[in-house]
């Protein structure tokens, strides 16, 4: 590529003075006097009457020629007035696509200033820079929820939604408030939970690297990592006077998104850390249970579940809503599409559902349902108010990408973004308690209340 060819691309910083030399064809200086005869000779009135006429035939001949440069300078002037004009409706025109002849050029400019330039220690990573445009083409939309997945974190997100990866534990989530990464969640059994990581600790360092800014993916492929290996985090926990360094040890999880028991009043209780390709199975064998058992009342705990699958979360709710809407969504052309129940499988006996701020996306859906029907208890704290729809769509090199491609209503036809679901008794959670003495309150709470239902 020359110089010459890049408007982007200026090595020369010493502009010439653009007034200098410079002739104005519009500008005519007066032609000078000719200096008058004053002395008598023979023959001195022809030589004046052949200057006269000299003169006017040079005058003529300036005169054209000036009106000429005139009429050519003029057309020159609008005709690159014409191209500027149209050089400006064509960028115009181009600007609304991304991949045109200009932005080319200007990668190809950024290319090779970087190859000119760059100075580093070892050899740039060309994958990377590919990469990191198509992760900034995303990233442009300042949609938090709308995520590139490169081929290695698309594989590592299958892993996931399998219920298996290799990490610590813990669901992490972002901080709105702050821009950093939190503990939205602990498994039990799993590093996070023997390290003596919390729900709600804010994760300020990786390694040594802010979480601040960052995508959830990213951070989370920061703390996952090979087996039998450390990853070093720094945390900022509310009520701790410094900052926690806390080692955990990265192993496999298998991560059951369901968990259930019975207890001694006859109530049966359901947990549903989030909806994944394995949940569905996992919840109706969970349910056969309870209600195999003759419960009397259920409790759903759907604290901190950040969501997940809307076939599933779908799927799981036909198990418990009456007939009718469960939800709909509308794209951004008006399109709606309704997802339904037929009852048949209604759930006959009191429940009550335990919410948070950190219960989000798919476990909102189930919640918003539950109380537009009036099926169920909500109890806790507020939701945390994602009513957006994302679809990922897998690339032909490997790659993927999540992109929000409608809202979604509730039954009633509530959009719950950035407001969330507010419960039916509200019960802050009192993390000394549990942390200390091993209570949950809101557990508790629930258990009252659906003691009153059965009674």
């Amino acid at each position: 590529m020359q110089n010459g060819d890049n408007n982007y691309y200026n090595n020369d910083f010493n502009q010439p003075n653009v007034n200098q030399g410079m002739q104005n064809p519009y500008y005519r200086q007066p032609a000078p006097v000719p200096p008058r005869n004053t002395g008598s000779s023979a023959g001195g009135q022809n030589n004046k009457g052949s200057v006269f006429l000299l003169g006017i035939l040079v005058g003529v001949i300036i005169m054209t020629l000036v009106g000429t440069c005139a009429y050519v300078g003029t057309r020159l002037y609008q005709y690159a007035n014409s191209k500027s004009a149209q050089t400006a409706n064509a960028d115009k025109v181009s600007a609304d696509s991304v991949v045109n002849d200009a932005t080319l050029k200007k990668l190809e400019t950024l290319e090779e200033l970087i190859e000119d330039q760059y100075y580093r220690d070892e050899d740039i990573d060309t994958d990377a820079m590919i990469e990191g445009m198509y992760a900034g083409m995303v990233d442009s939309l300042g949609d938090p929820y709308s995520v590139y997945y490169t081929a290695e974190e698309w594989q590592d997100m299958l892993s996931e939604t399998e219920g298996i990866y290799y990490g610590i534990g813990a669901y992490v989530s972002l901080d709105t408030t702050t821009g950093f990464a939190k503990i939205s969640g602990v498994i039990k059994d799993t590093p996070a939970e023997e390290a003596g990581l919390r729900e709600n600790d804010i994760i300020y360092l990786v390694e040594g690297e802010t979480t601040q800014g960052l995508e959830l993916s990213e951070v989370v492929s920061r703390i996952k990592g090979e087996e039998g290996t450390i990853v070093h985090l720094t945390i900022y926990r509310e009520g701790e006077p410094d900052y926690l360094e806390i080692d955990v040890t990265r192993r496999k999880i298998e991560s059951p998104t369901v968990s259930y028991e019975m207890y001694d009043n006859g109530v049966g209780y359901i947990q549903i850390t989030e909806f994944d390709e394995v949940t569905t199975d996992q919840f109706k064998e969970a349910l056969a249970v309870i209600k195999g058992s003759h419960a009397k009342g259920l409790i759903l705990d759907l604290r901190s579940n950040p969501g997940g699958s809307l076939p599933v979360v779908v799927d799981i709710a036909r198990l418990i809503l009456p007939k009718g809407l469960v939800v709909y969504t509308e794209d951004k052309n008006g399109k709606r599409d309704e997802y339904t129940c037929d009852g048949k499988n209604e759930l006959d006996i009191p429940l009550v559902v335990l919410v948070n701020g950190n219960s989000a996306s798919a476990s909102e859906i189930l919640a918003g349902a539950i109380k537009d029907y009036n099926k169920g208890t909500l109890i806790g704290t507020t939701t945390f108010g994602k009513g957006i729809v994302q679809r990922i769509q897998q690339l032909t090199d490997g790659t993927a990408v999540k992109l929000t491609i409608s809202s979604y209503y509730t039954p009633n036809g509530n959009n719950i973004h950035g407001i969330g679901i507010e419960p039916d008794i509200v019960c802050e959670y009192d993390s000394d308690a549990y942390y200390d003495e091993g209570i949950d309150n809101q557990l508790e709470r629930a258990k009252q209340e659906i003691e009153k239902m059965i009674q």
